[in-house]
């Protein structure tokens, strides 16, 4: 079996089994069971696989069939163009997050030394992302579970964040909040109805998916226990999921924040909230 031949059996069996980025997810299996780039490939396409790669092909795009996470199968996967490593136990990194990130590097733009809190870290990929684009910061990333400690901790080494620091801690329980910030961070579980999310999501945790209250329960908690932590102007920004923003608005207005900012994702949709805390508030 060529390269051709091994990307147009893949793009035809994983469109048949509904994955809707296929095209896309074609060409990454093809670049890591081969090891080349994808310039590489179009150069090399009349190349024959290796028993080897044919193999390896074969039960690569099994599980996809079953709908196993792509990000999972390859053992890592990109966010802001930095490798990260991922697997069972730790959400996938996405292309939405990246959002998030570049909304608190807007909003952090002109600051020198600030001082950074993300709750809910999980791969750590938005508090090591601050940390490598906000220089002379200092981020500090909060996660309660082990299995995504792990990869946290793996990450930080990984991309060399000198400047992050990993605290292992229930967020609920005000952890790090004794400290003043610059901007505190999180993209925490949303999800309401579990029913609701994709094949491929299923497998991730759902410690890192599910909130109760609606899927508001960590905006509202983290805005209450986190708001005193934030310096004169201090900010706060959120993830959030459809049609959520709104709520999570109104959750940080009660609070006392101000210039509330709404940010849509590459599909239009509301996708992160920000605020700021201009004074001290109750």
């Amino acid at each position: 079996m060529t390269i051709f031949e091994a990307y147009n059996s893949t793009k035809k069996k994983l469109e048949k089994c509904g994955i809707e980025d296929y095209v896309f997810e074609s060409k990454q299996i093809i670049k890591h069971i081969t090891g080349l780039s994808a310039s590489e490939i179009l150069t090399h396409y009349n190349r024959k696989l290796t028993e080897f790669q044919e193999n390896n092909l074969v039960a690569l795009v099994h599980q996809r069939e079953v709908r196993y996470p792509l990000q999972y199968i390859f053992g890592e996967w990109d966010f802001y163009g930095r490798p990260y490593y991922v697997g069972p136990g730790v959400l996938v990194p996405r292309a939405d997050t990246e959002i998030l990130a570049e909304q608190c590097i807007k909003m952090l733009n002109g600051r020198e030394n600030a001082e950074i809190l993300d709750l809910c870290s999980g791969s750590g990929c938005i508090g090591i992302t601050l940390a490598l684009e906000c220089k002379n910061s200092n981020v500090s990333l909060v996660e309660k579970f082990e299995e995504a400690s792990r990869y946290l901790e793996k990450n930080i080494v990984r991309n060399k964040a000198d400047n992050a620091k990993f605290i292992k801690g229930d967020i609920f329980e005000a952890v790090a909040s004794d400290k003043k910030y610059d901007l505190i961070v999180s993209n925490p579980p949303y999800v309401s109805d579990m029913t609701e999310i994709s094949p491929e999501t299923s497998f991730e945790p759902e410690t890192a998916l599910k909130a109760e209250d609606e899927g508001l329960e960590f905006y509202k908690a983290i805005t209450k226990l986190y708001k005193n932590s934030l310096k004169p102007d201090g900010m706060l920004c959120f993830e959030v999921g459809i049609n959520q923003a709104d709520k999570v608005l109104d959750i940080m207005k009660a609070e006392g924040f101000e210039d509330i900012t709404v940010t849509k994702d590459l599909n239009g949709i509301d996708r992160v909230v920000s605020a700021v805390r201009k004074t001290e508030v109750n």
